[in-house]
């Protein structure tokens, strides 16, 4: 996919996103959870649209957001405890929890790795190498710490109604993997990713 004109494969992800948001939201586990869960695609969604014209992803980075919006919606549906395929997991594996959670958190920092490798690149001019991984890897630990301060928050507003979004399932340590889970989703992808993102960004007319 080229950076050139992304409104085609943007439309085709709003229909899915939207279709998957009816589904998710017709009758979820915990009302106020899924609204908390599927912010970030009704934030992203029009961002996407806003920036579709002037600031195309590359397809790597466009491709994982898609992704990674329906990962949330689906946590959203059931809440990340509870949702199904989770529970396959857990038995296939003898698991002490379902990992639903834990994928969640993974793709907290695989997705916005590369996401922000772009931005720091295109926007910001730094070259790839050293200091841009070194970048990233510290925005998505701060995006993973500032969501567990929102989840803080919303503890401490909602109280016990907040344990849905919290999603500890009675692990004490379960901000401590959170963050770590986020942080090797990030190394993950730009271990795996980098070279590929690389390609085609020098493709993209956008990048000297």
């Amino acid at each position: 996919m080229h950076l050139i004109d992304q409104r085609k494969p943007l439309l085709v992800v709003t229909i899915v996103w939207l279709a998957a948001l009816a589904w998710s939201g017709w009758h979820p586990f915990d009302r106020t959870t899924w609204w908390m869960e599927v912010a970030p695609v009704l934030i992203a969604l029009p961002v996407l649209w806003l920036s579709a014209a002037r600031f195309p992803l590359t397809g790597l980075a466009f491709g994982l957001t898609a992704v990674h919006g329906l990962v949330l919606i689906v946590g959203g549906a059931y809440s990340y405890a509870r949702v199904p395929v989770g529970f396959m997991v857990q038995d296939w594996l003898d698991l002490a929890r379902n990992p639903y959670d834990r994928l969640g958190h993974f793709m907290q920092g695989f997705v916005p790795a590369i996401v922000l490798r772009e931005l720091l690149i295109r926007l910001g001019g730094i070259a790839p190498g050293k200091l841009v991984t070194a970048l990233v890897l510290a925005c998505c630990l701060a995006v993973s710490a500032t969501y567990e301060l929102i989840e803080f928050a919303a503890a401490m507003l909602l109280g016990q109604g907040a344990e849905e979004f919290l999603g500890t399932q009675g692990d004490v340590w379960d901000t401590q993997w959170d963050m770590l889970m986020c942080l090797i989703g990030a190394m993950m992808a730009l271990a795996g990713l980098s070279a590929v993102h690389d390609r085609q960004l020098m493709q993209s007319t956008s990048v000297r």
